[in-house]
């Protein structure tokens, strides 16, 4: 064989490796852990997707209610930490305007925008929430009420109170008292 025949062989030789390496191969001769590269899919919410969490463990930033069943407990215990000052009733107003508008209306007497489509909702100008205290506001924002849900996952406990503070500022726009007439005066 001449010297020309060799190099040539070598030539075919290097190309013949170079495209069988590139070429796809559908198939893998062996499977490095297979469970992983074959694993079976799962649909979101379907039966033995979902994962019961670890005893014990709460989600992040959860904060315990223990008044869930009662009103009542949460009035003996429960008072409003925020004092009652423009950036705060500027916070009840925006949380308000958010959350509460669109049911109980702008002056909270239960004409919201979605009356004609749901049953009205009762005035928070009404003497049952003008007497009721701080805390038993707080109690239904953070439980709900008959047809009014939960808004706990929406609202902050902050902004519950604050909240409370601007539902008081529109009671006494529509009913003030002497003392707020008095102030008003000044």
């Amino acid at each position: 064989m001449s010297r020309r025949n060799s190099i040539s062989t070598v030539v075919a030789l290097a190309l013949l490796a170079t495209a069988s390496a590139c070429s796809r191969h559908e198939q893998p001769n062996v499977v490095f852990m297979p469970d992983m590269a074959y694993s079976p899919a799962l649909k979101a919410q379907e039966e033995g997707s979902m994962r019961v969490p670890p005893k014990g463990t709460v989600p992040r930033g959860y904060q315990s209610y223990a008044y869930a069943n009662t009103a009542a407990g949460a009035g003996a215990k429960l008072k409003n930490p925020l004092p009652r000052t423009s950036d705060v009733m500027k916070r009840g107003q925006a949380t308000f305007n958010t959350y509460c508008l669109v049911c109980h209306g702008p002056a909270g007497e239960g004409d919201g925008t979605v009356v004609p489509k749901f049953p009205r909702p009762p005035s928070l100008q009404s003497e049952k929430i003008r007497t009721m205290e701080d805390s038993g506001i707080y109690h239904i924002i953070t439980m709900g009420q008959n047809l009014m849900p939960s808004y706990a996952a929406q609202v902050a406990p902050a902004d519950r109170w604050a909240l409370i503070h601007y539902i008081r500022a529109l009671q006494r726009s529509k009913k003030p008292t002497t003392e707020d007439l008095k102030t008003a005066g000044n």
